[in-house]
């Protein structure tokens, strides 16, 4: 069971994240009340201990300001939202290689029908490029691209988690509360949170963080 905390801010958070088990954290450079700089990341990942992915999320940028973003940031991973360039991926691996792992961001569209179809096709497009590692599932509400603390279908979404493929994350309104029952009914790869185990907008709350962290790994050992 991978699991990553994202939207971290600040060195305290991130690197409990890291004590408590988790496999990746996560820092969002796209427009958000938790956007950080690659040079405040910088400083975070150079004073960080211990293994885990360092992921920067990223909308559209151009490669040189991504690559410039991956180098200063110190990531291991970035997680690419929004439409933007399709040569991107492949840019990314050709600069980078193996050692940075690339996960698309596909959206469902919370109260949609007939979401699955159209999101296999496209983790099946993205599959056949070969530059993409993961693909992570979160909620869209209007024009919002995370961060929503809204859950998207997850009985409509199982047959699109079961599909043959690349590994699945899922995210959108996941915290100690639901995390159980979306491992359950999904049985993804992986998990992310931001918003479900802060205290306040921007500061993790260390009690939610312990408990999503155990209760994830806790259902995968039952499935």
């Amino acid at each position: 069971m991978w699991v990553k905390i994202c939207a971290n801010t600040n060195l305290e958070d991130t690197q409990l994240a890291l004590d408590l088990g988790a496999d990746a954290v996560g820092f969002v450079f796209a427009p958000s009340s938790r956007r950080v700089t690659p040079e405040q990341v910088g400083e975070i990942t150079r004073r960080l201990t211990g293994p885990g992915e360092r992921v920067g999320v990223f909308q559209t940028l151009e490669f040189a300001e991504m690559r410039n973003a991956v180098r200063t940031a110190g990531l291991t991973g970035v997680q690419l939202h929004g439409e933007g360039d399709p040569a991107l991926p492949g840019l990314l691996k050709a600069e980078f290689g193996p050692s940075l792992t690339i996960a698309q961001t596909l959206h469902w569209v919370v109260d949609a029908e007939n979401a699955t179809d159209e999101l296999l096709a496209r983790v099946s497009a993205l599959q056949a490029t070969g530059h993409v590692d993961r693909v992570l599932i979160d909620s869209k509400v209007g024009s919002a691209l995370g961060g929503t603390g809204r859950t998207f279908d997850w009985k409509a979404a199982a047959r699109l988690f079961a599909g043959p493929g690349l590994p699945m994350i899922v995210a959108g309104g996941l915290g100690p509360g639901n995390v159980t029952e979306a491992m359950t009914r999904l049985k993804p790869w992986g998990v992310d949170v931001a918003s479900g185990v802060e205290g306040i907008p921007g500061k993790k709350d260390p009690e939610r963080l312990r408990q999503f962290i155990e209760r994830a790994r806790t259902a995968r050992e039952s499935l």
